[in-house]
């Protein structure tokens, strides 16, 4: 009798890669960073945002102040190490709760990091932005979206008439003295050294005087697609590759999450994975802190071979 093997799609099981090798994991080390994911809802529709983000997707619904206040009210009952919160969503300025999440998180003492897209929404709180750092000064950082140092490529991504309002909206943190930093993206027809050129010289010419070479100013994140072929990660890539588990994301970075329809938010490994339920890690901090099967492309595209990180601030 013969036997044909069944073949085996990469990223099915949780434990082995589809050659049958044993898949990587990564323990948590410590929670130094806490991500809120607002809610998936954005003002803008862009091509390859890796969170399906736009002004119809609803399936992350908007986090409350509450929400919020009973994950840092667990850090502290928990005597846990999180030092910075990061907020992405979607747009986090959409949120009706989210200035007032801010100033809770501010008050409680976490450095916090917001990602956004810096178009349009977050002009209606310039105001209260200007409190808050008035407040707070270099605790609150704000993360502009601004995906390259051309238009053309910048609005192929995010839609016309994007680029502009974008950076004149970096123009006007940096000039009114808040940390501000940028994120863009890598363009394969572009070398890292190119890209940093092109970014120094638009900021040069716009006055805004961040410094490309730190990663505390300008992050550019690797490109992501489902759609191409990506290698598995082995426990024996962190040897062949030169890296370590405990240099990913998820070995001190968890995200918050509430889906529609759910009673309660739930506790994800990182920014990235944000529907898969392979990796839902239960409804509190205490329940998350377990290791996490890199069982997904963005867990070797982004974090892995792309050696990313959301957190990145210095």
């Amino acid at each position: 009798m013969n036997f044909v093997l069944k073949s085996v799609d990469k990223f099915t099981d949780p434990l082995f890669t589809a050659d049958g090798q044993k898949r990587a994991s990564v323990e948590l080390q410590s929670l130094e960073t806490l991500w809120f994911n607002t809610g998936s809802l954005c003002n803008l529709s862009c091509n390859n945002c890796y969170i399906e983000s736009d002004p119809h997707n609803d399936r992350l619904a908007y986090l409350t102040l509450e929400d919020v206040r009973t994950f840092l009210d667990e850090i502290k009952t928990q005597k846990l190490q999180t030092k910075l919160i990061g907020f992405t969503g979607g747009e986090p300025f959409l949120n009706p709760d989210f200035l007032r999440i801010l100033h809770l998180t501010l008050c409680r003492g976490f450095d916090v990091l917001v990602l956004t897209n810096g178009f349009r929404r977050i002009e209606r709180y310039k105001n209260e932005l200007l409190n808050l750092k008035e407040q707070y000064g270099e605790k609150l950082q704000l993360r502009i979206s601004l995906d390259h140092h051309s238009s053309t490529v910048h609005e192929k991504e995010r839609g016309k008439r994007t680029f502009e309002p974008t950076l004149n909206m970096a123009k006007w943190l940096f000039d009114q003295g808040f940390r501000l930093s940028i994120a863009g993206r890598a363009v394969e027809a572009e070398s890292e050294s190119e890209a940093l050129r092109g970014y120094q010289s638009l900021l040069k010419k716009h006055k805004i005087g961040l410094n490309v070479d730190s990663s505390e100013h300008l992050v550019i994140f690797p490109e992501m697609n489902l759609d191409s072929d990506v290698p598995e990660i082995t426990v024996n890539c962190w040897d062949i590759l030169g890296k370590r588990p405990e240099q990913q994301m998820c070995a001190s970075e968890r995200m918050i999450v509430r889906r529609k329809g759910q009673n309660q938010p739930i506790v994800l490994p990182c920014t990235l994975l944000a529907y898969d339920p392979q990796f839902d890690l239960g409804p509190t901090l205490e329940s998350a802190a377990k290791s996490v099967q890199l069982n997904h492309k963005f867990c070797a595209q982004f974090c892995v071979l792309g050696g990313a990180s959301c957190s990145s601030t210095a």
